[in-house]
């Protein structure tokens, strides 16, 4: 097996089925790929962030808010404020080394969504950063992804 395979093809399909529920449950398509690309940005992988870059091109996304999402926070016109927390959400989430995630930003994200819809928006920020960690540690490159 080499590095560019996952360990297990079962854990692949737990992982995609953990994706397609969360997604599912969230109902936003456009905001799924959003948090997935921003996680991924931060977590410097280039597989799922050419995957999600043309997954949110394809449902339509503009060209000027997938190339500011990376400075999401200085473009205050671009993205709702509902996206705008679901944005600082998946960053205190990814970025735990402060501890846990902060009040305000929870809260925040709570008062843009249901109780499910943010039960399902934590569970693909979870599984977008379970598949950074699995792709970027085993080195797989992008261009490799077929829907």
């Amino acid at each position: 097996m080499t590095r560019t395979q996952l360990l297990d093809p079962k854990v692949g399909r737990a992982m995609s089925a953990l994706s397609t529920a969360a997604k599912q449950g969230l109902g936003d398509p456009v905001l799924a790929e959003l948090v997935m690309i921003r996680a991924s940005q931060i977590n410097h992988c280039a597989f799922c962030l050419d995957m999600h870059l043309r997954a949110a091109r394809k449902a339509g996304e503009s060209e000027d808010r997938v190339q500011l999402l990376d400075a999401w926070e200085e473009t205050e016109d671009l993205y709702s404020e509902r996206e705008r927390a679901a944005l600082a959400l998946t960053e205190a989430v990814t970025v735990l080394t402060e501890g846990f995630v902060p009040d305000e930003v929870y809260d925040r994200a709570a008062g843009h969504f249901t109780e499910a819809e943010l039960a399902h928006l934590i569970a693909l920020i979870t599984v977008i950063n379970g598949w950074n960690r699995l792709m970027v540690s085993r080195r797989v490159p992008p261009g490799g992804y077929l829907p």
